[in-house]
């Protein structure tokens, strides 16, 4: 079991397309089912280093040079490099670097690098190869918080800290085994560091996706309706319809405690899967929120052809996360209690 939240890694959403805009590739015919509906069945990854929000130094370019794509790659390769290099057996936490890369710091730097498989590549989505996930706004970037939503999140921050720490409830979904780390179920839905693999099943009335992480799986009801709106599902009540060769999924009632980015109840994603290329589906998403965006925002993945299959993610085998979690908070509480004691006493507490 992983020993902490890895949703920082992958915190993003947004705007789609029009259909139009989703060009296949140059000749490419999307297969059909039995059901003569385009067939996305297979096994897929979204691995990529592009990030979800774009470095601004590249401002409203979503298109990357190839030098600038092999600078990034090759980076990418040396901290992949530097992480598999063999651990002095007789390191202590003290000995931890600082900062070893992917924004992990100090004792977080124990997360072995050998767990990590965010993806080698930029993403290159029909020979463009992106600078971010996010395509709208066009800075690449998340719209700013509504003045609701920003007190809300101060508030947020007041209450953390320890108290995060009191039970089994307060940790992360992810900790917990109930749903994947970050948005990797979705929607959208996001890679992250590792177990970036789905799988797409079909039948007449419904699109299936088997999501690696945690092993979720994600039911989208064809020509249906939403249920009412106080029926609220793990990664939402998701319906879908076809346009044209496109997939389109509109995806509502996500349960509170999924809370995508601060999500509210108001919350809608709506997916679209377009095979592109024998290889390849173009997976665009929009994320509307407006209690808690100043607008919607757009973004794109590659969803490139994968080996199977996609094996069990067995999330609670050997898991000591949650009472090593909450030991280590008692411990802490004792120990801070035994020193205020001391303090109290003038240091004669024994």
């Amino acid at each position: 079991m992983k020993l902490r939240d890895l949703s920082v890694a992958v915190a993003l959403g947004a705007v789609v397309l029009a259909p139009a805009a989703i060009a296949q590739t140059a000749g490419y015919k999307t297969p059909r089912n039995a059901w003569g509906q385009p067939d996305l069945q297979g096994n897929w990854t979204n691995a990529t280093i592009t990030p979800a929000e774009r470095d601004p130094k590249y401002g409203d370019r979503l298109a990357l040079t190839e030098q600038e794509v092999k600078e990034l790659e090759s980076s990418n390769a040396q901290l992949v490099a530097e992480g598999n290099k063999p651990t002095d057996p007789n390191a202590k936490v003290t000995d931890l670097p600082t900062n070893c890369g992917r924004g992990f710091t100090g004792v977080d730097c124990g997360y072995n690098s050998a767990w990590v498989d965010p993806g080698t590549r930029i993403i290159d989505l029909q020979g463009v190869k992106r600078s971010s996930i996010i395509v709208e706004p066009k800075n690449g970037r998340i719209p700013p918080l509504t003045k609701e939503a920003q007190e809300k999140l101060k508030t947020r921050l007041v209450r953390g800290g320890r108290g995060s720490f009191d039970n089994p409830e307060n940790r992360s979904l992810g900790e917990r085994c109930i749903l994947s780390f970050g948005s990797s179920a979705g929607p959208p839905m996001l890679p992250l560091l590792y177990n970036n693999n789905y799988q797409i099943v079909q039948t007449k009335d419904e699109v299936a996706i088997d999501v690696e992480m945690v092993h979720d799986v994600r039911h989208i009801r064809l020509a249906s309706q939403h249920l009412p709106p106080n029926m609220k599902l793990w990664m939402g009540d998701s319906i879908g319809h076809w346009e044209g060769d496109t997939l389109v999924v509109e995806t509502t009632n996500m349960r509170p405690e999924q809370a995508f980015r601060g999500a509210s109840p108001e919350l809608k994603v709506v997916e679209r899967f377009t095979r592109v290329a024998p290889n390849q589906i173009k997976y665009s998403f929009t994320v509307s929120d407006p209690q808690v965006y100043t607008r919607p925002y757009t973004g794109e993945v590659a969803l490139n052809a994968a080996k199977g299959p996609i094996y069990e993610y067995a999330c609670h085998e050997g898991n000591y996360a949650l009472p090593g979690i909450l030991a280590g908070a008692r411990t802490e509480e004792k120990e801070a209690l035994a020193t205020a004691k001391a303090a109290a006493s003038g240091g004669n507490e024994k």
